[in-house]
């Protein structure tokens, strides 16, 4: 593959100062991190941030009715525009550049569009997607599920956040619940730049990450209900003690994971107990389980395990035990043109680069089977995400915007792109 598109470079400056700027939105103090949760107050300002460097770019700006912002350069000709983007919301510890990168480099790229006078055929897009996180509202990747139509909206906007505010209400409280239709059309492509979070491309000192696709992901709360006795007086047999049932849940999937071997994963990163005292057995426990894998068959055989383990356990510790899906997505395969197109344009700038699989979810994967769509990953320093001492040296996140302009530009100006369409199976 020849690439067609014009010489540009992004400015790297620029690009880390408006990462700075944004992260002092909830900034955490001591650390470079930030806490935007969706559709809080702290989310409201950030998107008002962006919207404004959006307006600063004379971009068409709208929102649709789940918060999703889209900032639209017209092109020589109308159509579906050529899409980056990720999200600007983070969870409770984040750091500065998780989702932020795929967002704020897609202004930078815009913007060098602009200032060397190019005008595109298609039209160029970027966006953000509202609670890609999940943190706050599950599932992740909320705002570009409802995007592209696997959610609808009425039964997005009527979810039930962990604070017990509702998705709708919370969009209305902060302005972002607007007009434009949902699902909206595909664009004609869609590619997110993102860090890795995760060690590969650190540890192998590569540059870019040839993202193939998206391992998939089953969130799952259990509730464990038994009952609370003094800690002292309840002799061990006599106990309906739901924190130990607890305990052996996130015991069990640590060993699951380990039996099973890589690429899976699990994970239980949230345990609140009832009355949660030093002196009384637990009489309620709720806990969160995260298990990932590139095969979807191995993810279903590893969720069959854990709800046999569960019932097992309830008779076990005479406690009634509950299960109930908070997200539940296949792995996703990015189009193999697309992906050529990464790899290629990282060979052209003279980046190292491999291929890899991503761990985390992205918005990337509810827009591959709607339209091509790719990934660009820059390195995370030792692997460290979802932390505020996440980091990626200055020149690679411009070495990262720099592959995403090439690429953007090199779809939005070409005539022959048959081999795209017939990758995705969608016409344009």
């Amino acid at each position: 593959m020849i690439s067609m598109a014009p010489e540009i470079s992004v400015d790297g400056r620029s690009l880390s100062d408006r990462l700075a700027a944004l992260a002092s939105i909830g900034e955490i103090e001591g650390t470079d991190g930030a806490c935007r949760l969706a559709l809080t107050d702290e989310d409201r300002a950030g998107r008002d941030l962006v919207v404004t460097w959006m307006q600063d770019l004379g971009l068409d700006i709208s929102i649709d009715g789940i918060g999703n912002v889209i900032g639209t350069l017209a092109g020589a000709t109308e159509g579906p525009p050529v899409m980056c983007g990720s999200h600007i919301d983070t969870v409770r510890t984040g750091g500065r550049y998780d989702g932020n990168l795929g967002v704020l480099a897609g202004l930078q790229v815009i913007e060098a569009v602009k200032q060397a006078n190019i005008t595109t055929r298609r039209p160029l897009a970027v966006g953000f997607f509202t609670d890609e996180e999940g943190s706050r509202f599950p599932p992740d990747m909320l705002g570009s599920l409802v995007y592209t139509g696997e959610l609808p909206l009425e039964e997005a906007l009527d979810i039930v956040g962990t604070d017990g505010a509702t998705v709708g209400e919370e969009l209305s409280r902060i302005g972002y619940r607007g007009s434009a239709p949902c699902p909206s059309p595909p664009p004609h492509a869609f590619i997110e730049l993102h860090i890795e979070q995760g060690p590969i491309l650190d540890t192998e000192g590569i540059v870019i990450g040839v993202v193939t696709g998206v391992q998939g992901i089953s969130w799952a709360e259990i509730t464990v209900a038994g009952q609370s006795n003094h800690a002292g007086t309840t002799p061990m047999n006599m106990r309906h003690d739901a924190g130990w049932a607890a305990a052996r849940i996130a015991v069990f999937v640590h060993e699951l994971a380990e039996k099973f071997g890589p690429p899976q994963v699990c994970t239980v990163g949230r345990v609140e107990l009832h009355p949660n005292l030093v002196n009384v057995v637990a009489s309620d426990a709720v806990l969160t389980v995260d298990m990932r894998n590139t095969n979807d068959n191995l993810l279903t055989e590893a969720e069959n395990r854990l709800a046999a383990f569960l019932k097992e356990l309830a008779a076990e510790s005479d406690t009634e035990i509950t299960s109930r899906c908070l997200a539940r997505f296949a792995p996703v395969e990015f189009a193999p043109e697309m992906i050529d197109r990464v790899e290629q344009a990282a060979a052209d700038l003279g980046l190292s680069h491999r291929q890899l699989c991503s761990g985390a979810g992205h918005d990337a994967q509810m827009f591959a089977p709607v339209c091509p769509t790719s990934m660009i990953f820059v390195p995370s320093w030792k692997g460290i995400s979802h932390n505020p001492f996440e980091h990626t040296e200055p020149e690679h996140l411009e070495a990262g915007a720099n592959v995403l302009a090439r690429i953007m530009l090199d779809l939005a100006e070409i005539a022959e792109t048959s081999k795209i369409e017939e990758a995705a199976g969608v016409q344009v």
